[in-house]
């Protein structure tokens, strides 16, 4: 490297210098060791491998910019300098500068040629301070405050000088001339940019990772008019500078979400290249990156600056950047950029946004859904749609109003993790001290003052005898307190007065409101938590605008023409002790309040034998009345599935075991839009385990059928359920053969997020071509509302077909499956 045959160079869109003494001091400990232990002589020592440089150079010119190597080539270099800074000798001197430049002539009309030259903003410091004679005096020498590249040469400067001048002058001799001849570095040479990162990602070695970033800049700056490239490449680097490597690499993948608005399928480099793709470089800059780049700083530092309401925006702002998740940044980030004058604006924008991001984390809502929903935020942002209108992706819903409400009030301790525990309750306790003041602490535990499992004979059990009451309370918001210190166990069952006094206090003071509220009191009964827990929903429901969760909790009871809820679906068992009724609002199960359920769990453990529980802890489920519980408010669960097993203490297909009051149709049946008259409702759970038998008796039957035909059922076994499937060749479609009281039926069922209806209609533009193949008519349903599109064959029979008759029915079925897999399946795959 040190020779003719290299000029090296470090492009633009590189990192700066990164190395900190640790690293460099690790380079000159190696190079030191080695050298020790290598022999007298110098040509016996065995060669020392430094690593590998990946490089874009092109063979018959010694010009070569660096991909890979960077931190190496320049540390080396500076340790050069150092040595040259301390030997005495001036031939030693001039052969290190001859290593480290070639210098000019001014007979000749040559000028300076340097081994290694840095990026731009480094460039000129580096060649005076350290490739010059003299330079490293100067850096040494200087006090003034630098940027990071230039401060770590400085740092790794001094570190140098302080080993190496323990050294004595032969020793420093001995010690550059097994840089320059006895070390060795491979250098991979390749003449374009994208093969020069694919062998990066494999050989890099000693430096730090090349960013899709760094990617980025080489593409975007490349393609700006030559004329103006100086100016953005120093437009670029200030906003790396000023927003630190790593926020910059986020900027870009908030930028690629605000394009995107779906979950990424991709690395970033190839997303962005995919949905952002500046087809102008200079506009991008000017119009995207420069504008998203001030907003995000603001938005990360809670800096805004205005005339009005900075202090109000910055507060909602500090609360959302202490979310785990930063899914809400692309909407904000398209709204500042839209609305920088407007404060008004803003705040309204911010107040809702914390609001909707707050009830995200409080309803445990995952990745996908918070992802759904921000980008639909980020396009009526774009669309310039009024957020304030009810239904806009800004506002909550009644029923999201209503779910967070209730994840309030239950046993939050146990539901959710401890961090985002404990900034809901930091949140509270900024409200709770009349927003004079906000909590920043790094560090904080939240603790329960109520014993979790206190001592028979403490006042904890004098205070509250009811075992059950005490299980009812000890998770919940009313018996949690904060500190801003390490849990303590062994403090944790101290009677109350001893517990105030050791560890939720020093000297009786506390720096946290809800804490102080605990402090205040001289016994924790019951009544106390109560009036505690009312308190601090009463602040969440005036903070977050809650009020319209009790039209919800009506209408879901009530509105049975509500385009978002189902008709009402019963289930019962254990003699009839078990009663519930419910219907499906806007994607969740809600069972309705004075339903009956098994008053303890009695299947296997997992599952939702925690759910059951939890219930039963905060107070939803009732104490037992013989051998069922009450329900005492409308509930909500993910799925009719978790709603049957709560109900009968034990796992439960909800899809089969629900059924419509009025018609009898399974939830499953009622989903699919399959039209079936009143019949007989499952009334016990004996009764579905005798259905489940049936069911398995009738699918043995059928695969012995059906494999003696072929292999398309080869794969399945018997099903405990009325209807059995098998895929189809492509992820999204299934075959499905079902059974319901009065009509048995083959499905095609295509369940695909995006593109469902659309192949759906592609396949539905064959119905002639198909239905004439298949010998018969169909019943096409796109079903778009649900994702979910069918093609269906259907037939006389169901369950209602005595067992002796099975045969003729089972027959049909496995012909209509057979057929209906030979007519789709070619037509499904060569769908684009």
């Amino acid at each position: 490297m040190f020779s003719e045959e290299y000029m090296f160079s470090i492009p633009a869109y590189q990192r700066p210098y990164s190395w900190r003494v640790d690293q460099a001091q690790e380079l000159l400990d190696d190079l030191l060791g080695y050298l020790r232990t290598g022999g007298t002589k110098l040509e016996g020592i065995p060669p020392y491998f430094l690593g590998s440089l990946v490089l874009i150079k092109e063979e018959s010119s010694p010009r070569a910019q660096v991909v890979d190597g960077q931190q190496r080539l320049t540390t080396l270099t500076l340790l050069m300098a150092c040595i040259r800074a301390i030997v005495t000798d001036e031939n030693v001197r001039r052969g290190i500068t001859r290593r480290i430049y070639d210098q000019g002539d001014i007979v000749s009309a040559t000028e300076n040629h340097y081994r290694l030259t840095l990026r731009e903003r480094d460039r000129q410091f580096f060649r005076e301070r350290v490739q010059h004679e003299g330079g490293i005096e100067q850096l040494l020498a200087g006090n003034e405050a630098l940027p990071d590249s230039q401060q770590r040469l400085r740092d790794n400067a001094r570190h140098f000088m302080a080993v190496l001048r323990d050294l004595d002058p032969k020793s420093l001799v001995r010690l550059v001339q097994f840089i320059v001849t006895r070390c060795y570095l491979v250098a991979v040479a390749t003449p374009d940019l994208d093969s020069a990162y694919r062998i990066f990602g494999v050989m890099n070695s000693r430096g730090l990772d090349l960013t899709a970033t760094d990617i980025l800049k080489a593409e975007i700056i490349g393609a700006v008019p030559e004329a103006a490239r100086k100016t953005y490449t120093g437009k670029w680097e200030t906003l790396e500078s000023d927003l630190g490597r790593d926020g910059f690499g986020e900027l870009f993948s908030h930028i690629r979400m605000v394009y995107r608005k779906a979950k990424p399928q991709g690395t970033l480099l190839k997303e962005f290249r995919e949905h952002v793709s500046p087809a102008d470089p200079v506009v991008f800059m000017d119009q995207v990156l420069g504008p998203m780049a001030q907003a995000y700083r603001e938005i990360s530092d809670a800096d805004h600056a205005s005339t009005r309401h900075a202090e109000a925006i910055n507060d909602a702002l500090r609360w959302l950047n202490r979310l785990e998740f930063k899914d809400w940044m692309p909407p904000a980030l398209a709204y500042f950029t839209r609305h920088k004058g407007d404060p008004d604006a803003l705040l309204t924008f911010v107040a809702g946004l914390e609001r909707l991001a707050y009830a995200m984390l409080v309803r445990k809502a995952g990745v996908n859904e918070r992802i759904e929903r921000f980008s639909r935020l980020t396009t009526a942002v774009e669309d310039g749609d009024d957020l304030a209108q009810t239904g806009s992706a800004l506002q909550l819903s009644p029923l999201e109003q209503h779910e967070m409400y209730a994840m309030l009030d239950g046993p939050l301790y146990r539901t959710h993790s401890a961090r985002a525990l404990g900034v809901i309750l930091l949140r509270l306790d900024a409200l709770a001290s009349d927003g004079s003041k906000t909590m920043q602490h790094d560090q904080i535990t939240v603790e329960h003052v109520l014993p979790q499992t206190p001592r028979p004979d403490s006042t904890w059990v004098l205070w509250m005898p009811s075992e059950q009451e005490r299980q009812g309370w000890v998770h919940r918001l009313g018996n949690l307190a904060l500190l801003n210190r390490k849990k303590n166990s062994s403090a944790s069952n101290y009677d109350f007065d001893r517990k105030k006094l050791a560890y939720f206090s020093k000297g009786g003071a506390c720096a946290f409101p809800l804490t102080t509220q605990v402090l205040q009191q001289a016994e924790w009964k019951g009544t106390v938590l109560q009036t505690r827990q009312a308190s601090l929903l009463k602040l969440a429901e005036d903070h977050w605008q809650l009020a319209a969760r009790t039209a919800a909790a009506k209408s879901s009871v009530t509105a049975a023409t509500s385009e978002a809820a189902s008709p009402v679906f019963v289930l019962g068992g254990l003699s009839h002790q078990l009663q519930a009724t419910g219907r499906q609002v806007d994607g969740q199960f809600v069972v309705f309040a004075g339903s009956r359920a098994r008053a303890d769990w009695v299947g296997t453990d997992g599952g939702y034998k925690f759910l059951h529980q939890d219930l039963v802890a905060n107070g939803t489920l009732a104490p037992p009345v013989g051998e069922a519980r009450e329900f005492l408010r409308d509930t909500w669960f993910s799925s009719p599935s978790a709603a049957a097993a709560v109900v009968w203490g034990r796992s439960a297909n909800g899809r089969m075991s629900w059924r419509v009051q009025d018609t009898g149709q399974t939830f499953a049946e009622w989903e699919e839009g399959v039209p079936v008259p009143a019949g007989e409702a499952d009334e016990d759970e004996g009764e579905d385990d005798a259905k489940e038998d049936l069911y398995r008796r009738f699918w043995d039957q059928f695969l012995a059928k059906a494999n003696a035909r072929g292999t398309l059922f080869q794969r399945r076994t018997r099903s405990a359920n009325p209807w059995l499937g098998v895929g189809m060749g492509r992820n999204g479609f299934r075959l499905n053969v079902a059974m319901t009281q009065g009509e048995a039926r083959v499905t095609c069922l295509i369940h695909q997020e995006e593109a469902g209806a659309a192949l759906f209609d592609l396949l539905h533009a064959e119905r002639a071509a198909i239905e004439a193949e298949l010998g018969a008519a169909l019943d096409w349903a796109p079903l778009s509302e649900r994702k979910r599109s069918r093609i269906r064959a259907t037939t006389g029979g169901g369950w209602l077909v005595p067992e002796e008759a099975w045969s003729d029915l089972q027959d049909e079925l496995v012909t209509m499956a057979y057929a209906m897999d030979r007519v789709l399946r070619p037509r499904i795959q060569a769908l684009a």
